[in-house]
């Protein structure tokens, strides 16, 4: 069957929103969103107030109940490790928006609230706009991580070194991550795949400060502290 000018421009798109980076703004009240609200039990809905409406003849899809949280680790390797992976792990199929995903993340924000403004945006520029979501959607796009190095940069330690007396809280390190992006989606039946490779490093805080590792902030997606 031959190709027509608009299947070819529709393919390009495809390709170009797997492809690209995708980096926003941050949006009034992100983080308030994520604190307080915290993840969505379930998809989206335009009035969570509504009345229920009569059942449809066919099931409606099966969504899950909630994204995975980031997993705990007092290991601030393990930890920039877990949540490198949640930060690009999501699925434009599943039901959540951009903003639920964000909400996982601050849930392992530093408890004393002094950077989750500052992380709020930061997560929000390596996550597609609201807008690109939807164009993603109608492609049942999915995006994962595939992390291939971690270590703390040498930059860590000259800052570590130039830092004064209390500058620095004990137990905050930084962990640079490299990695694989990959995302996948569906083209007129067909598989559509893309891979770019990514550098970032994620800011801790671990013991003695806490028991368990929480996220402070994270850098520019491929400008990290090497």
């Amino acid at each position: 069957m031959k190709t027509t000018s608009a299947d070819s421009h529709s393919r390009q798109r495809l390709i170009v929103l797997l492809a690209a980076g995708l980096t926003v703004l941050l949006l009034a009240g992100i983080g308030v969103y994520g604190l307080i609200l915290g993840p969505r039990t379930g998809p989206p809905s335009d009035d969570d107030d509504a009345p229920a409406a009569t059942a449809p003849s066919e099931p409606p899809p099966a969504y899950p109940e909630r994204i995975a949280p980031v997993r705990a680790s007092s290991d601030p390797d393990v930890f920039a490790r877990n949540v490198a992976e949640a930060l690009f792990a999501w699925d434009t199929g599943a039901g959540f928006m951009p903003l639920d995903y964000t909400a996982v993340l601050m849930e392992v924000a530093d408890p004393t609230g002094t950077e989750q403004a500052g992380l709020a945006s930061d997560i929000a520029t390596y996550l597609p706009t609201r807008e690109t979501w939807g164009d993603l959607r109608q492609y049942a796009t999915t995006q994962h991580l595939e992390i291939t190095d971690s270590f703390v940069p040498e930059a860590w330690a000259d800052a570590e070194a130039q830092a004064r007396p209390g500058q620095l809280t004990q137990g905050t390190t930084a962990i640079t991550i490299e990695g694989v992006r990959h995302r996948a989606g569906v083209w007129n039946d067909e598989d559509v795949t893309s891979e770019h490779e990514v550098r970032f490093t994620v800011f801790v805080i671990c013991e003695p400060a806490y028991d368990t590792c929480h996220l402070l902030r994270l850098s520019e997606l491929d400008n990290p502290l090497r």
